[in-house]
């Protein structure tokens, strides 16, 4: 794709499904640190399209967290290939820009002739040659079940259980107030299908190592509230990350802790990178704080509830920056 294209509009189901019935050979993307929504995506999609005959290799720059490890077919998730790989159609899925998706992976689609661009962030640009976005959608996996049973594809056992999986992780497990009354009766219909609700449930979140509860322990001693109980923060040195052997998906869903706290409204995750840069993950409770806006002003993005920044350091200097800028929506919303 040509990056002065502009295509504003979004894609019908029916032209999605024209790429897909008249191309053979596809390369699906998630992006860095990819989540339960990225790599359920991914096999979603990926195993819909293997059932229906095509070539498909699903690539991710980081690769396969070892916390999602237990998903049917996750074996097919590889890290990209040194060469570009010759396939005629890149699908990136649920990724908010290009940039997202790794340098090493776009190099791996750098052959692909069209791009599809399958997502529910509103902050993303639509970068693909056809763009499926839907930001009033709880999870990708979301739209992808509509997809795949609007165009009628294969619904393999892999892709029912990486649906559930996308939608449930992304939700909070059916938690959070992005979750509407069609992801209920999606989730009813993929156990119509076959879905063990019980054993993806306790291999999603009841099947974590001994090392995270140790980085919750460390967390909690960072943990700071504001003055008037409105805002949480808490935060990861790396000195932190080499001592207890961290991986990447550790932490992943514990900001939900803090943003549990009663009279909370905002929580917000600050975590030192290797190579100095800051990453910030803001949780909110209340509409009128709107993290996504907050974020773009340090050139993030993510949906008005829950968004995310990476930023340069020091982590003292980030952290007044942003605390600022969240007393700053704080103020303009009149609480």
């Amino acid at each position: 794709m040509s990056e002065s294209q502009n295509f504003p509009e979004n894609a019908s189901l029916a032209q999605i499904g024209g790429v897909l019935r008249d191309h053979q050979s596809f390369v699906l993307i998630s992006h860095v640190r990819p989540d339960g929504d990225a790599i359920g995506s991914q096999l979603a999609l990926g195993y819909a399209l293997i059932a229906a005959g095509k070539n498909v290799r699903l690539i991710n720059e980081d690769g396969l967290p070892d916390n999602l490890a237990f998903m049917a077919g996750s074996e097919r998730i590889e890290l990209p290939p040194a060469e570009p790989l010759d396939v005629e159609v890149a699908i990136a899925l649920d990724t908010a820009t290009k940039p997202r998706l790794g340098d090493r992976a776009l190099h791996a689609a750098s052959k692909a002739k069209i791009w599809l661009n399958i997502d529910h962030h509103v902050s993303n640009p639509r970068y693909g040659d056809l763009n499926l976005i839907d930001a009033t959608s709880p999870a990708t996996g979301q739209i992808l079940y509509q997809l795949i049973t609007a165009l009628e594809l294969p619904m393999p056992a892999e892709t029912r259980d990486a649906i559930y999986v996308a939608v449930s992780t992304d939700t909070g497990s059916f938690q959070y107030p992005s979750t509407t009354a069609k992801t209920y009766e999606m989730a009813a219909d993929l156990i119509r299908r076959g879905l063990d609700v019980g054993t993806i449930n306790s291999n999603t979140y009841d099947n974590f190592p001994y090392r995270r509860v140790e980085l919750m322990r460390a967390l909690l001693n960072t943990l700071e509230l504001s003055d008037d109980g409105v805002v949480a923060n808490w935060t990861l040195n790396d000195q932190t990350r080499i001592d207890l052997a961290l991986m990447p998906e550790d932490s992943e869903g514990l900001i939900d802790i803090i943003r549990a706290i009663r009279g909370v409204q905002l929580a917000v995750f600050f975590e030192e990178l290797h190579d100095g840069k800051i990453r910030v993950s803001m949780r909110s409770k209340d509409r009128r704080l709107n993290v996504c806006e907050i974020a773009t002003e340090f050139g993030g993005g993510g949906h008005a509830l829950a968004a995310g920044i990476r930023m340069n350091g020091p982590l003292g200097e980030a952290k007044k920056l942003v605390l600022g800028a969240i007393r700053r929506s704080i103020a303009a919303a009149g609480m």
